[in-house]
């Protein structure tokens, strides 16, 4: 069941809202702790860029907080112990979203929870300096909460001929099932809006837009009520559609500003930051707390009781199935949501990482077989990069992969709208990740 909305409220062209978005099963659902974990398993790939490269060792005892990876070169990021204890090995480990195996550093908890010295501590950031708080955000092994895990200190120094006029931060959590970032805002407004204003202050920017779809009017009061001294801050209500939250069409909804699929949002004179990361932000500039946890939605109809669990990273996914309540018989595990999540081929050794904001579990999944494009142009009109997904899905199949190129399929940021609209239920988006990745391998052979 697809509804194409159309209201006054802001927005973009294309995307599709499903009718059934999940998210009743947790949104009134308040943060819960998970019990630590007795191993964690670090993965030293939890970010777009170069691996962590391990800095400990099998045997060495370490704090909760300590560099166990060490960024390796600009576009990388730092990996910290999530509890203390002892490394019990360096290994391979399955990665969630490659499914190849990457590099952890794996400890067993001592149970002694206390931060390494040094952290944990309040500073006072009314006078840091934008280079400071790049330093602390680089230390802190921040990444984009949203999903794209993108290191945030390479985001906030932008080239030297590129100006910034406004962070805008997403709240949208257009994703179906999610509510791990509802949550946040709920509970830890102040603590993001303080991120938002350190990140301002980092990228030399005065002015800050907050994108909140319209089925989270309570968060939209509430932050409009404490920026409502902020001349420069302001909150937008967006239209509920998805993918509402992806850079371009945020960008395009709150500021009418637009540029093309394979460009950066600074050519727009624009940054865009998720709530958790703003969050992240704060908890590493004023406590100097590297990130070592996050709040993940672990939900579907494959277990008795959801929950948004506060999760330390590396915690086994077959802990949290357990504190929900997983049923018998569930079909699959997804890591986030239904639209861009990675179904697990095996959850036993799945793992929490950096980009994990959601788990969803489901039981009695449809099967459809698949069937020749009928040429209606639902995903046509469903795309919101204004692309052909039938034309590419076409090529793709046929290994046309030079054409499909030609066509654009390098712009695809493979939301899956195109799929979901699909009545010939087309793998659209599979067939379109085959294609690019043929070509990576046509490009790298050169």
């Amino acid at each position: 069941m697809i509804t194409l909305v159309k209201s006054k409220l802001k927005t973009f062209v294309g995307g599709i809202h499903p009718r059934e978005d999940g998210k009743i099963l947790t949104h009134l659902k308040k943060e819960v702790s998970l019990p630590l974990p007795r191993t964690v398993y670090l993965l030293m790939s939890q970010h777009i860029g170069a691996p962590a490269k391990p800095v400990v060792k099998k045997g060495d005892i370490v704090k909760k907080g300590q560099l166990v990876g060490e960024a390796q070169g600009f576009v990388s990021a730092h990996v910290h112990a999530s509890v203390p204890g002892k490394v019990i090995d360096v290994a391979p480990w399955p990665h969630p979203v490659s499914g190849i195996k990457s590099t952890a550093v794996i400890i067993e908890n001592s149970g002694d929870d206390s931060w390494m010295e040094g952290m944990d501590v309040a500073s006072d950031t009314d006078l840091i300096s934008p280079d400071e708080i790049r330093q602390r955000i680089q230390a802190a092994g921040i990444v984009g909460l949203g999903g794209a895990t993108f290191p945030t200190h390479v985001k906030l120094t932008p080239p030297k001929d590129k100006v910034i006029d406004t962070v805008v931060m997403n709240g949208a959590e257009c994703e179906p099932y999610l509510t791990c970032d509802y949550r946040l805002m709920l509970d830890k407004p102040h603590e993001i809006i303080q991120g938002l204003k350190l990140i301002m202050r980092c990228v030399g920017c005065k002015k800050a837009h907050i994108g909140i779809e319209t089925n989270k009017e309570d968060v939209y009061a509430l932050f409009k009520d404490i920026i409502s001294n902020e001349p420069h801050m302001k909150a937008d209500l967006l239209e509920v559609k998805y993918p509402q939250g992806a850079e371009h069409q945020l960008i395009k909804a709150l500021l009418n500003r637009e540029f093309k699929p394979t460009q950066l949002p600074l050519e727009v004179g624009a940054i865009v930051i998720n709530v958790g990361t703003a969050y992240a932000v704060y908890e590493a500039v004023k406590f100097k707390r590297p990130l070592i946890e996050r709040l993940v939605t672990v939900t579907g109809n494959g277990v008795e009781n959801p929950q948004n669990f506060r999760v330390r990273l590396g915690t086994p996914v077959k802990q949290l199935l357990e504190e929900a309540k997983v049923t018998a018989n569930i079909d699959k595990i997804i890591f986030g949501g239904p639209m861009m999540g990675i179904a697990q081929g095996n959850g036993d050794t799945a793992v929490t990482i950096k980009g994990t904001g959601g788990i969803l579990v489901l039981r009695d999944t449809q099967t459809w077989e698949s069937h020749a494009c009928i040429r209606c142009g639902r995903c046509i009109d469903s795309c919101p990069y204004g692309l052909n997904p039938s034309e590419l899905s076409i090529l793709c199949e046929a290994k046309e992969f030079n054409l499909a190129l030609e066509n654009n399929v390098m712009e695809c940021k493979e939301c899956g709208c195109c799929s979901y609209v699909c009545p010939a239920k087309r793998p659209i988006v599979h067939l379109i990740k085959f294609a690019k990745a043929e070509l990576i391998k046509q490009k790298t052979k050169v």
